[in-house]
């Protein structure tokens, strides 16, 4: 029989915890107490003859993408269409090299990152022409993920690089970054000694809570490794520091790739999309003789992406503990199954693992994350959140390469059925891909923009 030598910071979690709720509360965060709900009315449901209030449709109407003249470089030098619900139309907004992560400022210019350049771009909007595009910062560390938080009288933009985190104060028609302040530094990337020039996840995504305090996403170095649950800082893992920055404490860990972090408006409910790893091998010992193999036909659909609510100390599995959705009628809450690399004999129990909130196709790639809660996008969409896909590598027949819709249930806090918002970026066969989301943002008059770091170009899909 085969065990492995776990970390110390394992074994004391082991030791400490018990079953888990992945709820977070607002005791252990440090957040202000959300107020308890109002006492529940019977709700005597509608009239006769009232309406029945309308359902967020799904994508189903194939529709031209509409591209100004000046922006139809490849891949909208021939016709390009792309499939959303009744009464949406979507046209190229602004064309950005590898867009990546955007913010809307609050002028409603869009900031956009573009790691591979270093740079982060400045998009003005122009009424009736294509936006003026600019480079706001330059010679950063392949920066990332973008956030915009005022606090005390002052709006600041945080710009996450591979290694740091920086801020530096807004201005209504700012072209150019102001002078940034390090709020955080020394974060592992590729540049690390021990990692010898190799990090496939280095790119850090963060957000920013309601007193300021910043959460950083350290993601793995691997696919699956029990490396990066040794290092210093821990990896696979989303830290906490406080509103000035400095030194930060491990907040949640088992996040292979937590991606789009976001708040649930009007709370400190932390939010994350997590990819999850690849090629894993069949993990139970049964008649199929497939025990310990990589078998596409399982790979397919296995382990599920996740969008879940992440809780101080909570532990989501990774590298020990895949949520199965085999033994679930749905993807939500799903039990988890040991890994065979890491964990085949149950040394880490999977019953002491948070559990995941909701399960997303494998392979999906779910990168941005954006609450509609609060925000002009129409109804009957509202409340409820977006996810970009940017789609599969590995999978038999491609998944993902869509933008997703999840309705949000407000008491619960919880997302409801996935319906496609956007899709058309892979052709039906699989064989040709066009375009890879990245991430989806509101502008302030109801409009949606999704970023494509393939097609290099940022979309708007709008209500007619």
């Amino acid at each position: 029989m085969r065990h492995w030598l776990l970390p110390a910071t394992i074994l004391l979690w082991l030791s400490a915890s018990g079953c888990h709720s992945s709820k977070k509360s607002p005791a252990d965060s440090g957040s202000t107490p959300e107020a308890p709900p109002p006492p529940a009315v019977p709700d005597p449901g509608p009239g006769p003859g009232a309406p029945q209030a309308a359902s967020p449709a799904a994508a189903s109407v194939q529709v031209p993408v509409t591209v100004q003249e000046s922006l139809r470089d490849h891949p909208f030098d021939s016709p390009r269409t792309l499939t959303v619900p009744p009464g949406f139309s979507i046209s190229v907004f602004a064309r950005v090299p590898n867009a990546r992560f955007m913010a809307v400022a609050p002028d409603g210019n869009v900031l956009v990152s573009e790691p591979a350049s270093g740079t982060v771009h400045l998009v003005r909007p122009k009424p009736g022409q294509p936006p003026e595009v600019l480079a706001w910062a330059t010679g950063l560390r392949r920066p990332h993920d973008l956030v915009f938080h005022t606090r005390g009288g002052t709006t600041w933009v945080y710009v996450a690089e591979t290694h740091r985190v920086t801020r530096s104060p807004w201005q209504p028609g700012d072209t150019q970054r102001r002078a940034a302040e390090v709020m955080v530094e020394g974060l592992p990337d590729s540049s690390s000694p021990e990692l010898k020039g190799r990090y496939g996840h280095e790119l850090k995504n963060i957000a920013v809570d309601s007193t300021g305090r910043l959460y950083v996403s350290i993601a793995s170095t691997c696919n699956v490794c029990l490396s990066d649950t040794q290092s210093t800082p821990e990896r696979a893992t989303v830290y906490l520091h406080g509103p000035d920055g400095g030194a930060g404490r491990l907040f949640a860990r088992g996040l292979r790739n937590a991606e789009g972090l976001a708040f649930v408006p009007g709370t400190d409910t932390l939010w994350v999309t997590v990819n999850a790893r690849d090629n894993i091998p069949y993990p139970h010992n049964d008649s199929t003789g497939q025990y310990g193999k990589v078998v596409a036909p399982y790979v397919d659909d296995h382990p599920p992406e996740a969008l879940t609510r992440v809780r101080e100390g909570g532990h989501y599995g990774w590298p020990f503990c895949n949520p199965t959705p085999d033994t679930s009628s749905k993807l939500e809450q799903m039990p988890l199954d040991r890994d065979y690399d890491l964990n085949r004999t149950g040394t880490v129990d999977c019953g002491r693992m948070d559990r995941i909130d909701q399960g997303i196709q494998a392979h999906s790639a779910p990168l941005g994350l954006t609450f509609l809660n609060g925000t002009a996008f129409p109804a009957p969409y509202t409340p409820g959140v977006v996810l970009a896909y940017h789609g599969s590598w590995n999978r038999t027949r491609r998944t993902g390469y869509k933008v997703a819709y999840f309705a949000w249930d407000t008491a619960a806090g919880q997302p409801g059925q996935e319906l496609d918002l956007v899709t058309g970026w892979v052709s039906p066969d699989g064989q040709e891909v066009w375009g890879r989301p990245v991430d989806v943002a509101v502008t302030a008059d109801g409009g949606l923009l999704i970023s494509d770091d393939k097609a290099g170009a940022l979309y708007l899909l709008r209500k007619q």
